[in-house]
């Protein structure tokens, strides 16, 4: 049950930040919905796919989408009252990077994967919703524009794995390795934090 929680706590993040995108790139109802779903659900499907959580919990489950329809729903009809928020997208997508990167990992150790893959696929969960969300409005995805994206969930992922390996309680461990990916995430954006980028010498 807590996993489920969890799960749809950060689809329904991760939606919010799928929709927002999309009214700011002014697209349709219909638009707006398929973005939001796409940014809510994209990380959680590639989990289950290679887990072999056979269909995927999004497609299975009728929750998930009516999470994420919620959340474009919301979006589209009250944009202006959710964009007062301070950084909104940003903020929502932190949110959700930290929710999913945790419960990722934590699904993939209670299917008996070892700590390195746990961690590796708990970053992919994180960062499949919001590559997906970028690249269906034609952008580069954040986590290759050197922003500390996927970095800050594997830290996140890390701290779950550790926690599990010294017998921890899953509570205490979940809030801790959200908390430490959210930060760092957010910590990044104000303080401009980034990994080095290539800078190709002119001919």
């Amino acid at each position: 049950m807590t996993l489920l929680i969890l799960d749809l706590l950060g689809t329904f993040v991760f939606a919010l930040s799928g929709a927002m995108t999309g009214v700011q790139k002014r697209l349709d109802l219909f638009g707006v919905l398929v973005l939001s779903f796409a940014a809510g659900n994209a990380g959680g499907i590639t989990r289950d796919v290679l887990i072999g959580t056979i269909p995927p919990s999004a497609i299975n489950d009728w929750k998930y989408v009516a999470v994420s329809v919620l959340a474009g729903l919301l979006v589209f009809f009250w944009y202006p009252l959710i964009d007062r928020l301070r950084s909104p997208v940003l903020i929502f997508d932190g949110a959700g990077l930290a929710l999913f990167a945790v419960n990722g990992t934590q699904k993939a150790l209670n299917h008996g994967l070892e700590p390195v893959p746990a961690a590796l696929l708990g970053m992919l969960t994180g960062i499949g919703g919001g590559m997906l969300r970028d690249i269906l409005v034609t952008e580069i995805p954040v986590v290759l524009r050197a922003d500390l994206y996927a970095v800050a969930a594997l830290a996140g992922a890390i701290v779950v794995v550790l926690g599990h390996g010294f017998h921890f309680p899953q509570a205490a461990v979940t809030i801790v390795g959200a908390g430490c990916c959210f930060g760092i995430r957010i910590a990044a954006l104000r303080r401009g934090w980034k990994l080095p980028a290539a800078h190709p010498s002119e001919p």
